[in-house]
C-alpha cells in the first residue's frame, strides 16, 4: 500500500523511532511562525474539520501496524496544526483499542488547547509536546503571525487546563528567535507561565535550518545554555540540534544519498525534494537539516523559496 498519510519513521532524537501521522493537508495551520521549516502558512485558520479522510488513515495505519513495526512512537505531527483535524480523536481511539502496545505523541502549537471537546478527543495519548513562543500578545502575534481569532492569553488558559486533565507527560517546547522572545522581559514572562504549567520538561530550541523568513537567525549553543540557567528550577533541555542525527538509529544514509544526486543535478526546494523523492516534507527536513549542519549542502534563497545546493562532496 502507498501511504499518504504516514511518513517515516523518522529518525528522531527526541521520540527515537517514530511514525509519523499527517491529519491535514500542507501547511494548515492556526499560526503562521516565522520560523517554520516547512514554508509558509497557506490556510490560516481555527476551522477544525475532517481535512483528509479519517477511514483512509485508519486503513493505511492498520495496513502498517498489523506487520508489528519496531516503534518507539506514532506521533501526530506533519505540515500543519494536528489538532485541526476534527477526526483525530477517532484515530487515537482506534490505535489504544487495536494496538495499545504502540506509545502515542501529539506535537502541537497548543493554539486549540482551550477547546473541551479537543482535550477530550486527546486525553489519551501518552506525550504532549506543545509549543509555547511567548507570553505576551505582542510577540506572539510578531513571532507566531496567529489567526486574527487566537489570543495568547486563551492559548496559555488551554495549556494550564489541559495539564491539570492530563494523566501523560507534556514537554513544552520554546523556540528561540533573537530579538523577540530572548528579552530578559519576555522570558520572565515565560518563565512564570512555564512555573504555572507545570510541565515534565521544557525544551529549548532554535532553527534548524532556514525558516519561512530569510531574516530568522538561530542563536549559539551558549545562549541557549544562559537561557536554560535562567529557566531554573524548570527542568530544562536543549533539544538544538547540535548533535549530529546521523547517531540516531532510525538515520537512512540511503535517503541521504538520494538527495544528493538529486540536488547534484540541479538545486531544489524542500517541495521539489518531497515530490521527486515521494518523501514526506518532515521526513525530508530532518536530513536537510543534517546535511546543512555538517556543512555538505548550503541554502538559497530565491523567488520561489529555499534553495538546496551542493556544497562539497560528502565523504
Amino acid at each position: 500500500m502507498n501511504y499518504k498519510h504516514l511518513f517515516g519513521p523518522v529518525p528522531s532524537r527526541r521520540l527515537g523511532i517514530s511514525l509519523g501521522v499527517d491529519l491535514v493537508p500542507h501547511k494548515v495551520c492556526s499560526l503562521d511562525c516565522i520560523y517554520c521549516e516547512v514554508g509558509k502558512t497557506t490556510n490560516c485558520t481555527i476551522e477544525r474539520k475532517e481535512y483528509v479522510p479519517i477511514n483512509e488513515v485508519l486503513n493505511e495505519l492498520d495496513d502498517y501496524l498489523k506487520q508489528k513495526p519496531n516503534l518507539d512512537f506514532i506521533t501526530f505531527s506533519g505540515a500543519g496544526e494536528p489538532t485541526l483535524n476534527s477526526g483525530i480523536g477517532k484515530v487515537i481511539s482506534f490505535i489504544k483499542e487495536k494496538y495499545p502496545q504502540y506509545k502515542l505523541a501529539l506535537l502541537t502549537n497548543s493554539t486549540l488547547l482551550y477547546d473541551k471537546n479537543l482535550r477530550k478527543e486527546i486525553i489519551n495519548i501518552d506525550l504532549i509536546l506543545p509549543s509555547l513562543d511567548a507570553a505576551s500578545e505582542d510577540v506572539f502575534k510578531r513571532l507566531n503571525r496567529p489567526n486574527p481569532k487566537v489570543k495568547i492569553e486563551k492559548l496559555i488558559k488551554g495549556l494550564l487546563v489541559f495539564k491539570r486533565e492530563f494523566k501523560g507527560e507534556m514537554w513544552l517546547e520554546l523556540f528561540i528567535v533573537p530579538g523577540l522572545n530572548d528579552t530578559e522581559k519576555e522570558l520572565s514572562l515565560l518563565k512564570n507561565t512555564f512555573l504555572k504549567i507545570n510541565p515534565e520538561k521544557v525544551q529549548l530550541n532554535t532553527l534548524d535550518r532556514p525558516g519561512t523568513e530569510p531574516e530568522v537567525k538561530s542563536v549559539f549553543k551558549e545562549k541557549l545554555e544562559e537561557i536554560a540557567e535562567f529557566l531554573k528550577p524548570l527542568s530544562v533541555e536543549i533539544i538544538a540540534k547540535f548533535v549530529s542525527r546521523m547517531k540516531v538509529k532510525s538515520f537512512d544514509k540511503n535517503i541521504e544519498s538520494q538527495i544528493l544526486e538529486t540536488i547534484r543535478r540541479r538545486p531544489c526546494t524542500d517541495i521539489d525534494l518531497s515530490t521527486m523523492l515521494g518523501l514526506h516534507l518532515n521526513e525530508l527536513n530532518k536530513y536537510l537539516a543534517e546535511l546543512l549542519k555538517r556543512d555538505i549542502i548550503k541554502s538559497e534563497f530565491q523567488k520561489r523559496g529555499v534553495f538546496f545546493k551542493i556544497k562539497k562532496v560528502a565523504n
